[in-house]
């Protein structure tokens, strides 16, 4: 991890009409670092990734990219920048095959006849690559359709599909873990790790604790949209966390 924030988001305020969803939030993010950003329902988490990731635009505050002005007006906005996220839905076609989704709307074509034409043969070949070379990860066929892979296979896929991009520098991963069983969710954890060697920025979404610990260098709290604090999980512990997720803090005050 360097020393400089490869993003800095600083002042970030949200206003949806006359609701505050953010409010003068700080967040920097690090090249070969996992953050976490975690929160109870309500406490800005969405939003703050979705003005992170071009969705939305903040109302005030202003962000960087190596210390340039970060200025993006849609998710596609991002992704050139090398900015991308794999949400909890994951987004993937059931009926097709992982390599099919891998390239969903930017297949790879050659030329028959003159004529344009799916490659299915590279899309697979690559596709067997990236999940191989990238996250270490070899599924035991590639002609099955989507649906039919586990739910750790599953994301796999969908990270796949991100970092096939060859500029992609930061991938927020939102409740990767969700409804995955504990050998899946290990599995899901180590793909995280992977990414964090390989010098990516990772900013994980999670209510699990636990797996936060398990693969977060720092953690971001946020609680009624603010950030209340950015603490290092060698240095802290679940309890002290979820005090200030909570607010504990202040009631002690």
């Amino acid at each position: 991890m360097t020393n400089t924030p490869l993003v800095k988001m600083r002042g970030i305020t949200k206003r949806f009409g006359g609701v505050t969803a953010l409010q003068d939030v700080n967040l920097d993010a690090y090249a070969g670092e996992v953050l976490a950003i975690v929160g109870d329902n309500g406490a800005g988490k969405s939003t703050l990734i979705k003005i992170l990731t071009g969705v939305y635009q903040a109302s005030e505050g202003e962000m960087s990219l190596d210390g340039q002005p970060l200025v993006m007006g849609s998710h596609s906005d991002a992704i050139t920048f090398g900015i991308d996220a794999v949400y909890q839905t994951l987004a993937l076609a059931d009926h097709l095959t992982p390599a099919a989704n891998m390239f969903l709307g930017s297949e790879l074509t050659k030329s028959f006849l003159g004529v344009p034409v799916l490659d299915n043969k590279l899309m697979k070949a690559e596709a067997t690559r990236v999940l191989d070379e990238r996250l270490g990860v070899r599924l035991r066929s590639m002609d099955v359709p989507t649906d039919s892979l586990s739910g750790g296979q599953r994301q796999a896929v969908a990270i796949a599909r991100a970092v096939y991009h060859q500029d992609l520098r930061l991938l927020v991963m939102d409740e990767p873990t969700a409804a995955l069983g504990p050998q899946e969710t290990a599995r899901t954890l180590k793909l995280i790790k992977a990414l964090r060697e390989q010098g990516l920025a990772v900013i994980l979404i999670s209510h699990s604790l636990d797996d936060v610990f398990e693969v977060a260098d720092r953690v971001h709290v946020q609680r009624r949209g603010r950030g209340v604090g950015v603490v290092k999980t060698a240095d802290s512990t679940v309890q002290e966390v979820l005090g200030m997720i909570v607010g504990a803090q202040d009631a002690a005050a």
